[in-house]
């Protein structure tokens, strides 16, 4: 057992996903946090870290203050997609190193009043000022792919379908259904070869964990290893993808720490599917399925529910919805439940361990702002 498992996830709460331009980031964040609150039995922290992005300044005060949680220290930590995952670590970092005792992670973002559609790129980037946006940026791995043969179109769209089934069993979800891959092949061309059921909708919500020491007793959830790297310069040298190198770093450092042989050693993975291709690029990148097989795995329900590895039960970030800073904290509640056997319909039966990455980016040159892997055990 890693030492990491001093740490328990004591509770976890998220709103519903979803456009909701009418709520406020108050209203989501309280949906949240009263809810890790209530599942904790607990009824304060002595220390807060906040995953956001677009977010405006002292939006983490804000929304704390209007929950009574004030006077202790809070922070707030901005990194790309994989804030709350961010705030996650370093939550659990403090806890571990006995720096506070009872730390709530929280993460919120309201995408709808933002954009009105895609991320607007950053100017200072070369990608920016081409107006190469992020469903751009995907869509040229889902074309590197194709053109290698280690995806089909087909396939590209089968990580849609099963996402969007696995969501109809998610009540917090923005979008579920049944669809076919000639219904999502057909569906409006975002960026080519991606259509707009293979891309994350816009999103508001909010998500988050308590963490405490660990108690010891039977069916509690622990951290077992936990991982935080930056990216790296991504050019020729790396024979992969975008988002490649960065993900399968980070796995390693975390699949280490958590003391298993493999990511195969998992029963349960939420992983950072933005758009089609990332599920398939990230399953391969974990280790969780050989290099090529990534599509494949989702055509032939290797990772759907009922299959040897199951990805992304909650819907993923194609259906459940993709609110930025609460993404991260969003994949760590879908795990927390499914460890304590508590998903109905969606749930992976016998899960004791489980597995959640989250990567974000957008920096030019650079493999990836920033990527979370973390390993959760049910004792």
């Amino acid at each position: 057992m890693s030492a990491r498992s001093s740490v328990a996830v004591a509770g976890v709460g998220t709103s519903r996903f979803g456009r909701q331009p009418e709520r406020d980031l108050l209203g989501l964040a309280w949906e949240a946090v009263h809810e890790a609150f209530v599942d904790a039995d607990v009824d304060g922290v002595d220390a807060v870290w906040v995953g956001t992005v677009f977010a405006p300044a002292g939006v983490a005060q804000r929304v704390l203050r209007a929950m009574g949680i004030t006077g202790v220290p809070v922070v707030t930590v901005e990194n790309a997609c994989a804030s709350g995952t961010t705030a996650f670590a370093e939550a659990h970092e403090a806890v571990r190193t006995g720096r506070y005792g009872r730390v709530l992670a929280l993460g919120v973002e309201q995408m709808s009043t933002a954009f009105a559609g895609a991320i607007t790129p950053e100017a200072t980037d070369p990608e920016g000022r081409a107006g190469l946006a992020l469903p751009a940026l995907y869509a040229m791995s889902a074309a590197r792919y194709l053109h290698v043969g280690a995806a089909t179109s087909e396939q590209l769209a089968a990580v849609s379908v099963k996402n969007h089934a696995h969501a109809v069993h998610n009540p917090r979800a923005q979008y579920s259904g049944r669809y076919s891959v000639e219904e999502v092949l057909a569906s409006r061309m975002i960026a080519d070869p991606l259509t707009v059921l293979q891309c994350c909708p816009t999103s508001d919500g909010a998500a988050a964990a308590i963490l405490t020491p660990a108690s010891g007793s039977a069916g509690e959830v622990v951290v077992r290893g936990v991982a935080l790297r930056s990216g790296t310069p991504w050019n020729q040298d790396s024979p992969h993808v975008w988002g490649y190198d960065i993900v399968r770093d980070t796995a390693e450092l975390a699949v280490t720490e958590a003391g298993l042989d493999a990511v195969t050693d998992v029963d349960v993975v939420e992983v950072h599917d933005a758009f089609t291709i990332g599920e398939i690029v990230t399953t391969e990148a974990l280790g969780l399925v050989p290099p090529g097989d990534g599509g494949r795995a989702a055509a032939t329900g290797t990772t759907a529910l009922g299959g040897s590895h199951p990805v992304n039960p909650s819907g993923g970030l194609l259906s459940r919805g993709h609110p930025l800073g609460a993404t991260g904290l969003a994949q760590i509640a879908e795990i927390t439940w499914q460890l304590r056997r508590g998903c109905g319909s969606r749930q992976v039966e016998g899960a004791r361990l489980g597995l959640v990455e989250t990567m974000g980016g957008g920096v030019s040159v650079l493999d990836g702002n920033a990527c979370v892997v973390t390993v959760l055990e049910s004792r």
